[in-house]
């Protein structure tokens, strides 16, 4: 899978941050990517609740100092 990152110098790279937040929702996620921009961060993949498409939103915003520009994650 590959994931886009243009972030700034001493941010954890986006399969770092990816791989904490499954880990942190335990398979709740799938095809989880994060595109980290300039601006902000946009989350894609499928979650299976609403509940953990937020879960997924509040740990990426936990873990860095970006904004979310963009939650894609669909729920099915």
């Amino acid at each position: 899978m590959s994931t886009s990152s243009l972030a700034e110098p001493g941010l954890p790279s986006a399969e770092h941050l990816e791989a904490i937040v499954q880990c942190r929702l335990a398979g709740r996620l799938r095809d989880f990517r994060l595109v980290i921009r300039s601006q902000g961060v946009i989350l894609q993949g499928r979650a299976s609740t609403y509940h953990a498409k937020q879960l997924a939103q509040h740990a990426v915003m936990d873990l860095i100092d970006l904004p979310i520009l963009v939650n894609e994650i669909e729920v099915r």
